[in-house]
């Protein structure tokens, strides 16, 4: 049995649990180390259990705990050699705890095996990640993404469930009050997916055989989670491809109040 529950999702903070056979790790802890904390009790997870935290990139909504959650429970912390330098710089990085380059032939973790992959995203290294889990299941995350990339397509086409960025909805952002650099940056190619790009990948991983996914990394001011899954639905709705039947689709809440995922 697996289990997977998107902890924190949006562009204030963001945190993933996966867990199976008795091994648990956490993508990315962006929120405070007293909400982690919350968090995972609310799902019956013991951060004293995690086996590491996998950094996706050194952005503050994906690190903004990890300095003191990291140092008070004794969790090892993997990432790219580029995020784990800007990490250091900021100061995140202070000795009491264990930090490595996550290989990319990926690596260990208790019973699951997690595989790196970049991600196109303004920021030093980032990576998403493709964590094998006992009986050839397998999850990825792939957030904060600015395109689709064949790389990052192979490295989750297949997958048993995908957890991807839906970040916009582009005429929100466009009509929106953020300044004008910043949405260009949100719209460039090492920016973030909107709801649009995403239900077009949904469609090619629909077709690969995937039957899970998690909407997530939405923005608050620039999208609606109704929104983000009619766009997703409506996608697979015209290629043939019917909501319960063919796949199951979640949307990730800012703060996790549902019960885990389990597959």
């Amino acid at each position: 049995m697996a289990r997977f529950s998107p902890l924190f999702s949006s562009s204030s903070g963001n945190s993933m649990y996966i867990a199976a056979s008795g091994s648990s790790i956490l993508i990315d802890a962006g929120m405070s180390a007293k909400q982690l904390e919350l968090a995972l009790r609310r799902i019956d997870a013991d951060p004293a259990q995690l086996r590491a935290i996998f950094v996706t990139h050194e952005h503050s909504d994906h690190v903004k705990g990890l300095r003191v959650f990291a140092a008070r429970h004794h969790i090892d912390v993997y990432a790219s050699a580029g995020t784990l330098q800007a990490l250091d710089e900021a100061q995140v990085l202070n000795g009491k705890f264990y930090a490595g380059v996550v290989p990319k032939s990926g690596m260990e973790a208790g019973r699951l095996f997690v595989r790196p992959f970049p991600i196109p995203h303004d920021c030093r290294e980032g990576f998403g990640y493709v964590i094998e889990l006992p009986g050839e299941r397998r999850v990825a995350v792939a957030t904060d993404m600015g395109v689709m990339t064949n790389e990052v397509m192979n490295a989750i086409s297949g997958c048993d469930l995908v957890v991807l960025e839906s970040n916009h909805d582009v005429r929100m952002l466009e009509n929106g009050p953020y300044p004008y650099m910043l949405k260009r940056r949100i719209l460039s190619d090492r920016g973030h997916l909107s709801n649009d790009a995403c239900a077009c990948v949904l469609e090619q991983l629909v077709g690969r055989g995937t039957t899970r996914f998690c909407l997530a990394h939405l923005s608050k001011e620039n999208n609606i989670p109704q929104l983000a899954r009619q766009t997703a639905v409506a996608a697979l709705n015209e290629m043939g491809a019917q909501e319960g039947k063919d796949y199951l689709l979640q949307v990730a809440e800012p703060v996790c109040s549902a019960p885990v995922t389990v597959f």
